[in-house]
């Protein structure tokens, strides 16, 4: 099982990697720690050779979109996209709130542009992230995930199929 999960910042994806990795066995691959704070544009040919090479395995869970430096290698590979739905008003406090967990990676000097980025994320990066999605995985099925009710069902649905070879 290969699973991609995407959505705004705040929408949960981390959690939900590493609670269905967890339960599947399976490594998770965050994005979010391949990328370096101090990496630019420049940076992004490397980036993309260390995505590529942690997703050479044929089982993992992929917590981030990242679509146009991404997709072209990850959705091939995958075997759903969840796609999690959160009202922007839970992700901006989420991605406040872990800015102020020392621990998270997070830091308060991003969060302005991460507001940004979930204030925006509808009319901007959804429609981006879906074109580049039909492009390169449009073949691979997706699940949209609205809730802790249908995120706990898709926990316990994919930990009943467990890890087939």
């Amino acid at each position: 099982m290969r699973i991609v999960l995407l959505g705004p910042a705040g929408a949960g994806k981390s959690t939900l990697a590493l609670r269905l990795g967890k339960r599947l066995g399976v490594p998770v691959i965050c994005l979010d720690d391949i990328w370096q704070p101090d990496w630019g544009q420049s940076d992004v040919p490397a980036f993309r050779a260390l995505v590529r090479a942690a997703h050479a395995g044929e089982a993992w869970i992929s917590d981030g979109n990242f679509a146009a430096a991404t997709f072209d290698l990850r959705l091939p590979r995958a075997t759903l996209i969840a796609w999690l739905e959160c009202p922007r008003h839970l992700s901006a406090w989420r991605a406040f709130a872990r800015v102020l967990d020392p621990d998270s990676g997070h830091r308060i000097r991003n969060l302005p542009r991460v507001l940004r980025f979930i204030r925006n994320f509808d009319r901007i990066n959804r429609p981006l992230i879906e074109k580049l999605r039909l492009e390169h995985g449009g073949e691979v099925p997706v699940c949209h995930l609205a809730g802790s009710r249908a995120i706990e069902n898709f926990l316990n649905s994919h930990a009943a199929i467990g890890n087939p070879p």
